[in-house]
């Protein structure tokens, strides 16, 4: 995709909008500024964002403290819909169904990216850290392969 194709909005889902989706609408954030609107939504919605997820953020200066995570509904709810986005962009399989069920017509285009999901065999702290930084790192660079953005 070349800067001529380059979307002007962007829609980030995955199954919960406290881990995946938040981290790659803070990335695109990041490198693209306000030149393109991004948001993220999960299919279910969490109480708040994941804890590992804000740290593994703000060691490359990515702040995603103040995320309010939401899902499909409360993004229709809050004035975002769907088809206004030029892109959906599905980080789960669950994510992926869900959008494209909800979405009935050409636009958006809906692009899954299997990203990993951070699933635990160890309690300790670092051994979560390392799994989110790989989650994080990903999605970097899926996002820099995309968009061109080295």
């Amino acid at each position: 995709m070349n800067n001529m194709e380059q979307p002007t909005s962007i829609l980030f889902c995955c199954d919960h909008n406290s881990i995946r989706s938040p981290i790659a609408e803070g990335l695109m954030k990041k490198h693209f500024g306000t030149s393109i609107y991004v948001q993220s939504v999960g299919v279910e919605s969490e109480k708040e964002i994941d804890g590992f997820t804000i740290a593994v953020c703000k060691e490359i200066g990515v702040e995603l403290g103040r995320h309010q995570v939401r899902n499909f509904d409360e993004m229709e709810a809050l004035g975002d819909h769907m088809i206004e986005f030029d892109m959906v962009v599905a980080l789960s399989e669950a994510s992926y169904k869900k959008a494209t069920k909800l979405i009935n017509s050409v636009k958006p285009k809906v692009e899954y990216w299997q990203v990993g999901d951070p699933i635990f065999n160890s309690e300790r702290r670092e051994d979560k850290l390392i799994i989110y930084r790989a989650i994080r790192d990903q999605i970097d660079n899926l996002i820099s392969t995309k968009f061109n953005n080295k």
